[in-house]
């Protein structure tokens, strides 16, 4: 049996760049999609403040969630934009 090698070279940075873009845009756009589902939920049946309502619980669920789409984001976007800093 054979062992094949295969050499991968560079990706440019600027592709690189570009790829991650719109997967910025896509999570922006998911996370306050989710904070507005997250405030929907809650704000419908806020007058039953409990642990028990499931429709505010959800809802806060969402809206934590949100926040972590949107760390997880910034994150991305932060690193592409420091390696593309770097190469320059």
């Amino acid at each position: 049996m054979a062992v094949r090698t295969v050499s991968v070279s560079n990706v440019n940075n600027e592709r690189s760049e570009r790829d991650v873009l719109p997967l910025v845009k896509l999570m922006t756009i998911a996370a306050w999609a989710l904070l507005g589902i997250g405030l929907l939920l809650s704000l419908i049946n806020l007058d039953h403040f409990s642990d028990r309502n499931p429709s505010l619980m959800v809802g806060i669920g969402f809206m934590v969630g949100s926040v972590h789409v949107y760390v997880i984001r910034t994150a991305i976007h932060l690193v592409h934009s420091r390696a593309a800093s770097k190469t320059e």
